[in-house]
C-alpha cells in the first residue's frame, strides 16, 4: 500500500491530505477540516470536544477514523486523525458552518480531479501549474519547478529499483545530495531560509532549483550506470551526483563573485495579491 501526502487549498486555506493508491481514495486531516469550517483559534480542542460527544452518541464515523503520520507545523511527522470523503461528510453534518456546502463541493472536486489525473497524468501537471500561478509564482519559476518534480520522480523510481526503502532512507539520500551541493542538509537549508512547515523546493530561487535538478538528475544517471544495490551503495552515488552540481555552483559563483545560496523564501519575491489581480 502506497500513501502519498499532498496539500490541498480551499479558499487559500491548507488542508493536509493523503492519497491511498490501493484503496483509491483521499484521506483528509480532520483537524484541518475543522479549522477551515469553524475558524476556531484552537481547532484541535474543537475536534477533541466534538469527537468525544460523537463517540458518546455512538457515532461509528468517529470510531472508524484512522490515524496517519502527517507533517505538523513544526515540520515533524505526527499521528493525526484522518477520515475519507464519506466520513468527512458525516463529520461536517455535526459542525454548523456556512462553509459546509462549498467545502463538500470542493471535496468532491478534489476526488474527481484525482481520478481524472490517474487516467491522464498530464492533468496533474496542469493542476500544479494553476496552483503555483494562483500563489503568485512566475512562469519561469513554475517551469523549473515542474521539471524538478519530473526529475525527482525519476530519481525516486531509481532508488526504488535498487532496493532503497521509502521514508528514512529516501530522506537520508536527499540530505546527502543537498548537503553536497549546497552545504546544507534539508533541515539546515530550511532553517537558513526561515522556513518551518513550508516545502523547501517551493522556496528555492531559479538558480537553486536548477542546481538541485542537476544534482538529482546526475545521481539518477550515475545510479543507472553503476547499478548499486540498496541504501549503503546509493550513498556514494548520491554524494557524487551532488558533487556535479557543486562544481557547477562553484564555477558560477566564481564568475558572479557572490553565493547563489539565498536566504530568500517565496514570500520575499512572490507577486502581491493586488498585482496578481490586475495582471
Amino acid at each position: 500500500m502506497t500513501k502519498k501526502q499532498a496539500l490541498q487549498l480551499f479558499e487559500q486555506r491548507k488542508v493536509r491530505t493523503v492519497w491511498d493508491d490501493q484503496e483509491e481514495k483521499w484521506y483528509f486531516s480532520v483537524v484541518d477540516v475543522v479549522s477551515v469550517l469553524t475558524d476556531s483559534p484552537n481547532p484541535r480542542n474543537y475536534w477533541k470536544v466534538l469527537k468525544h460527544r460523537l463517540i458518546k452518541e455512538g457515532n461509528e464515523t468517529v470510531t472508524n477514523c484512522n490515524q496517519l503520520k502527517l507533517q505538523a507545523e513544526d515540520g515533524k511527522m505526527r499521528l493525526t486523525d484522518v477520515a475519507d470523503t464519506e466520513q468527512i461528510f458525516r463529520i461536517i453534518q455535526s459542525i454548523p458552518s456556512p462553509k459546509a456546502e462549498p467545502f463538500k463541493q470542493w471535496m468532491a472536486q478534489v476526488a474527481s480531479q484525482r481520478i481524472d489525473q490517474m487516467q491522464d497524468p498530464e492533468l496533474s501537471i496542469d493542476q500544479a501549474i494553476i496552483d503555483y500561478k494562483r500563489l503568485g509564482y512566475s512562469d519561469a519559476w513554475i517551469n523549473q519547478r515542474i521539471k524538478s518534480i519530473e526529475v525527482r520522480k525519476e530519481l525516486t523510481d531509481e532508488w526504488k529499483r535498487t532496493g532503497v526503502q521509502e521514508g528514512l532512507e529516501y530522506a537520508s539520500l536527499t540530505d546527502i545530495i543537498t548537503r553536497e551541493w549546497s552545504g546544507f542538509t534539508t533541515k539546515q537549508y530550511k532553517h537558513f531560509k526561515g522556513l518551518k512547515k513550508e516545502n523547501l523546493r517551493d522556496n528555492m530561487t531559479n538558480l537553486e532549483i536548477a542546481l538541485n535538478i542537476l544534482a538529482e538528475a546526475s545521481a539518477t544517471e550515475l545510479s543507472k550506470q553503476r547499478d548499486p544495490h540498496g541504501f549503503r551503495q546509493q550513498t556514494q552515488v548520491a554524494k557524487d551526483g551532488g558533487s556535479v552540481a557543486k562544481a557547477a555552483r562553484n564555477q558560477l559563483e566564481s564568475k558572479l563573485g557572490r553565493s547563489i545560496i539565498s536566504s530568500a523564501k517565496a514570500s520575499d519575491y512572490l507577486l502581491p495579491e493586488d498585482s496578481q489581480e490586475g495582471s
